[in-house]
């Protein structure tokens, strides 16, 4: 018998590739800017700066294949992404030792309301109502690590309807997987069921209701959502 007040909310749980098991999340990091080509894109400096994050909720990760285009928006971007899962965490994370940390790899979309990202950029405002709103990051299954090796290269590509809009390499990634790591974990103790988006490529643009869009990275195959 619990002492809970209300009903506990569900554990928030992804599908691993080959298993039955599933991974439980506990927070979401979200790298910005992390390619050059999409910093310059969003009119910002390419050269090597301090990484920034921000966050979205477990629950806005949806391995379901579809995304609700979301009210109070008309301008809803995808940005193609591979989420990094870890086992295991800390604080002052060496770099050496960052990948030790690495459970598994999956493919995610980092869906964002840009209208309304742009207007809280220009107020000064926090990101949240454009990035971290219902079943905003849809997610295919993990890869373990075991199976692809640590993912620091290998194109990522992210078609709408058939035709290419977002191509790249993970070897162009400002800031590599461990270096996300070590650098998270010097601001916050990272922890087993951590989730880490690695940024997208430039080609970032709107989608409309009944597209679909097809995220494909080397070593995680490909994976479907329509937009309903």
């Amino acid at each position: 018998m619990s002492n809970y007040a209300i009903e506990t909310p569900p554990i928030v749980a992804l599908p691993i590739a080959g298993s039955d098991a599933l991974f439980p999340v506990r927070r979401v990091y979200c790298i910005g800017r992390n390619y050059a080509a999409h910093a310059i894109e969003m009119g910002h400096n390419p050269d090597r700066e301090p990484p920034f994050f921000f966050q979205k909720n477990p629950n806005n990760l949806d391995p379901s294949g579809e995304f609700p285009y979301p009210p109070h928006s008309t301008d809803v971007h995808h940005e193609a992404e591979v989420a990094v899962m870890l086992k295991s965490g800390g604080t002052n994370i060496p770099l050496d030792e960052a990948e030790d940390h690495v459970f598994g790899y999956a493919l995610s979309l980092d869906m964002t309301r840009r209208d309304l990202q742009g207007e809280q950029k220009k107020m000064g405002r926090p990101w949240e109502i454009g990035k971290a709103f219902e079943r905003s990051a849809p997610v295919g299954p993990i890869h373990p690590i075991e199976s692809t090796g640590p993912l620091n290269d290998g194109a990522i590509t992210l078609k709408v309807n058939g035709e290419t809009r977002q191509e790249g390499d993970l070897n162009q990634m400002i800031w590599k997987v461990s270096e996300m790591i070590s650098y998270l974990s010097e601001y916050f103790e990272l922890a087993p069921g951590d989730v880490i988006l690695s940024g997208t490529p430039s080609g970032v643009a709107a989608v409309e209701k009944g597209d679909v869009m097809e995220l494909a990275v080397d070593g995680l195959g490909s994976f479907s959502v329509k937009v309903t």
